[in-house]
């Protein structure tokens, strides 16, 4: 049995499939081991897995200037006290390998040091956002010299100096990878669901043949309830039966909800998207490899994290969907979603590209590249 020491940066789009590649590990047999910020904790603990919790994810954030959630955030990835905490933990734990997710540069700087096999891990596309991840790099990087400390080595320089780089999204998709970058693997897209997302039953008989919409916006986005209701606001005034999650992050008794929608905290969003005829996203990258790999067309409205732009032109280019803007309103929700029902070139669209996502398993794909990171721990 090898055992594994993720590093993890454990946001609301990271995670799943984060948990999902350590999922694929356990039933190969191996232990995986969470080290990551206190807030996800139980998040981690649900799926049956141990995570330790950074002591130090904040100790220093004071020194940091003061950029709203930002700041917690910048600290919990780059602050000195949680690279010296890493060290204890690898010494306790003794992994035979250490994962690290793309955005923890603390993590990927003290990494390498210890004489192990290293993965870092990206859970969305590398070459066709490269601009965009080097930005949100260069800021971290920023903000902690700002506080004070001795610099990092810069995003390129963090990723290469690891073993190997999974990617788990579609190769296919992404853009041509640049010289240099041997180690990059793409294993596809983890798709696994959190165990809160369970099958849910519908105010509709199966055999309705009114479209089924999803709602789907990323958890980071659904603290601000304005654009929750705006997007049920919208969808009350199209001929659909509409399906919206909120998580913990919305009370679904706080929003007016029209008589076409069924607002519930969580669901499994796979079993929804196999019968739906639209999805309605802010461009995370799972909701959006979901809705490729069930041949669902889209209507994107990215939020702030720094892939859902680039994710909604790709939408828009590849013909499977509509681009909107950060800041539409209601109508031009509404307009939107009509198109996207009423023209099935959308569809058309959807389900060719469908064809490449449905085959591929990231995280089996991934589990079989990291046994292979430590051969002599292989089972039998």
């Amino acid at each position: 049995m090898t055992k594994f020491l993720w590093l993890s940066h454990s946001s609301g789009g990271n995670l799943p499939p984060s948990l999902g590649v350590a999922s694929a590990l356990r039933k190969r047999g191996h232990e995986v081991v969470f080290a990551t910020k206190p807030d996800t904790i139980s998040r981690i603990r649900a799926e049956g897995f141990r995570a330790i919790g950074f002591s130090n994810a904040y100790t220093q954030v004071d020194n940091y200037p003061d950029m709203g959630p930002m700041t917690r955030v910048a600290c919990s990835l780059t602050s000195p006290d949680v690279a010296d905490e890493i060290k204890e933990i690898v010494a306790t734990e003794m992994p035979d390998a250490i994962m690290v997710d793309a955005m923890f540069p603390a993590a990927l700087d003290i990494a390498p040091s210890f004489g192990l096999p290293t993965s870092v891990f990206c859970h969305t596309f590398i070459w066709r956002q490269l601009d965009e991840w080097q930005g949100i790099m260069t800021k971290l990087g920023q903000l902690r010299a700002a506080a004070g400390f001795d610099p990092l080595p810069d995003m390129q320089t963090l990723w290469k100096a690891q073993t190997r780089m999974i990617v788990t999204s579609v190769e296919a998709f992404d853009d041509a990878p640049l010289p240099g970058w041997d180690h990059v693997t793409h294993v596809g897209p983890v798709l696994d669901n959190e165990t809160p997302a369970q099958p849910i039953d519908l105010p509709w008989a199966a055999d309705d043949p009114t479209p089924l919409v999803l709602v789907s916006y990323t958890t980071t986005e659904l603290g601000a309830p304005e654009k929750v209701q705006t997007a049920l606001d919208a969808l009350g005034g199209v001929d659909a039966h509409v399906v919206m999650t909120t998580s913990m992050a919305i009370d679904p008794a706080a929003l007016k909800i029209p008589e076409n929608a069924h607002v519930v905290r969580y669901a499994d969003h796979n079993a929804i998207l196999a019968h739906a005829a639209l999805c309605v996203t802010h461009g995370g990258h799972g909701t959006m490899m979901r809705a490729f790999k069930h041949g669902v067309p889209m209507v994107v409205i990215p939020g702030f994290p720094h892939d859902q732009a680039p994710n909604a032109a790709l939408v828009e280019k590849m013909g499977v969907g509509i681009a909107l803007p950060g800041d539409a309103d209601a109508a031009a929700l509404k307009e939107a979603a009509v198109r996207a029902l009423g023209n099935p070139s959308f569809r058309q669209a959807a389900q060719e590209h469908a064809k490449v996502v449905s085959p591929l398993d990231g995280a089996s794909a991934a589990a079989y590249i990291m046994e292979r990171m430590v051969p002599e721990t292989l089972p039998a």
